[in-house]
């Protein structure tokens, strides 16, 4: 037996973890292990994805503690038997461990008080009680510099920033997630704690859009797992953060690859793959117009639990199916209350409220997505809130006020290295261009977000400026979907104050689309304007 559990501790040294389980494993069945070497054959369990075999190690600690009268690491044990089934969300279950627990301790002064107070402050972060949060995790905290305990210290510090960021603290918040995360890359700490963390922290930056910081850690995940082939419990994790990270940088075949590969690795048991793999899937085969496989990629991210919006509405739209995407949107976005979650579905419900004309309410979703940006302060925001005021703008027929935040959207994303955004918005300052008569720097604008988007394969952009550039030759004015809606009411011959009450908008507005359709058609008047628009059947 001797060899045996040397063997596996050896193994476990190197971070062997499958050989380490087997080595274990058998000196577990000629004699039974001690405590130590008991919590080292759980860890193996844990990392190789063996569930269920952790959860029995770790109950068989408990107990064997619990008999030898040593009820703090008894204590220990049913802390790990709590936070697996709160990951499991199994919170009946969780709460049962965590009092048994709290009542083995309660008159002890040991590290344990510490770590019974991490479930605390993550309850409280799922009710949105930020500083009920930070006061539980700056206690744990407290006990872990007291023990000189590094994996609680650490976990303490990252609940604590993540409180911080939930209360509106960001950079605050970021500078103590920066922290736990030095303790993991340093290799301070045990490896389950290790993988928790920095799973927890670029969740948390990518929460908050903090897409540099994101980048870095996912970095630093990826050299960590790829260090242990063997580990299976955070690899899928990490490959949907390198996927999301690929995508930003505009990657999409090794983004799609990365994700595939998620849905792809399960544990030797019945570990789920992770739901937002499939979500990551659909974006990316929803950008490349492969529709059929993007759907089918949002209903197993639907399946396995994740809600799979925005994309899915964005899909809608580009089925043309409009009635539908804003419905859906809408749905959403009026359930949603996280101000972080509210400003990534926002960009997508500006998208599809314009492409149905509703250019109201794409405005008033802009003003709140400037206000977030504002208040959270992350580039990507900024960005995101800059692209869709220029968007808004544009679509409102106001092209010289658009201006402004489109270029200081294209710089952004320039930046920050996200080349389809700034595409994108690229195609809006050619339609700026356009509609201020500068056909010259419209065609220079539409020429480099093509080569983007052809490097990309992004297929439904290279259709949709195809259109415009038909639309250009054949010297048909490029008028925006409002300014055709008001061209149509014209014709019909209303005047400027009842298409204003018609549309919801004020008639200043709808003078200054009037102005604009007559100086796109080159006409003098709104009769003229309207049988130019019946002589080129512009509607």
């Amino acid at each position: 037996m001797l060899d045996t559990l040397e063997q596996g501790r050896a193994a476990y040294r190197r971070r062997a973890w499958n050989e380490a389980y087997g080595a274990l494993s058998l000196a577990d069945q000629a004699r039974s292990l001690d405590h130590d070497d008991l919590e080292l054959l759980g860890t193996c369990a844990y990392l190789t994805g063996r569930d269920q075999d952790f959860q029995r190690v770790l109950e068989r600690a408990h107990h064997l503690n619990l008999s030898a009268g040593n009820q703090a690491r008894a204590a220990r044990a049913a802390f790990w038997l709590a936070l697996t089934a709160l990951l499991r969300s199994d919170k009946g279950i969780a709460t049962g461990w965590l009092s048994r627990a709290g009542r083995l301790i309660e008159s002890r002064d040991c590290v344990e008080q510490g770590y019974l107070l991490l479930p605390l402050a993550e309850q409280h972060l799922a009710e949105r009680n930020g500083a009920a949060a930070h006061a539980a995790a700056s206690r744990a905290a407290a006990v872990g510099q007291r023990f000189g305990d590094a994996d609680l210290v650490a976990c303490a510090r990252h609940l604590q920033g993540r409180a911080l960021l939930d209360k509106g603290t960001v950079n605050a918040g970021l500078a103590l997630l920066d922290e736990a995360m030095l303790a993991a890359m340093t290799g301070e700490l045990s490896p389950i704690f290790t993988g928790l963390i920095y799973c927890s922290v670029i969740d948390a930056c990518q929460k908050v859009c903090a897409l540099s910081r994101a980048r870095e850690w996912t970095a630093a995940l990826s050299k960590w797992c790829e260090q242990q082939p063997d580990m299976l419990a955070f690899t899928g994790t990490c490959l949907v953060h390198r996927a999301e990270i690929l995508e930003f940088e505009g990657a999409w075949p090794d983004a799609l690859s990365e994700a595939t590969r998620a849905c792809g690795r399960r544990a030797p048991t019945d570990r789920r793959p992770p739901a937002a793999a499939f979500y990551l899937q659909g974006e990316i085969l929803r950008l490349q117009g492969n529709i059929s496989a993007a759907e089918e990629a949002y209903h197993n991210a639907s399946r396995w639990g994740c809600e799979p919006q925005p994309g899915l509405a964005l899909l809608l739209m580009a089925q043309g199916r409009w009635d539908a995407a804003c419905a859906t949107i809408r749905r959403v976005v009026n359930a949603t209350t996280d101000p972080f979650e509210r400003a990534k579905l926002l960009p997508a419900y500006i998208e599809i409220m314009l492409s149905g004309s509703a250019v109201k309410d794409a405005s008033s979703a802009c003003a709140e997505l400037e206000e977030l940006a504002e208040n959270i302060d992350t580039d990507v925001l900024h960005a995101l809130a800059a692209h869709a005021r220029g968007a808004v703008e544009l679509a409102d027929g106001d092209a010289r006020t658009a201006i402004a935040p489109l270029r200081r959207a294209f710089q952004m994303w320039q930046q920050l290295g996200v080349p389809y955004a700034a595409a994108r918005v690229r195609v809006l300052l050619g339609g700026v261009c356009l509609s201020l008569g500068d056909a010259e720097t419209a065609g220079l604008e539409f020429g480099a977000a093509r080569a983007v988007f052809r490097q990309l394969g992004a297929v439904p952009d290279l259709v949709r400026l195809d259109a415009i550039d038909k639309q250009t030759r054949s010297h048909r004015p490029l008028l925006t979907s409002r300014e055709l809606q008001v061209l149509r009411l014209i014709a019909a011959g209303k005047t400027n104050k009842s298409i204003a009450c018609e549309l919801s908008l004020s008639e200043r507005t709808i003078d200054r689309h009037v102005s604009n359709i007559l100086t796109k058609l080159g006409v003098p008047s709104r009769a003229a304007a309207t049988a130019y628009a019946y002589d080129h059947k512009l509607f």
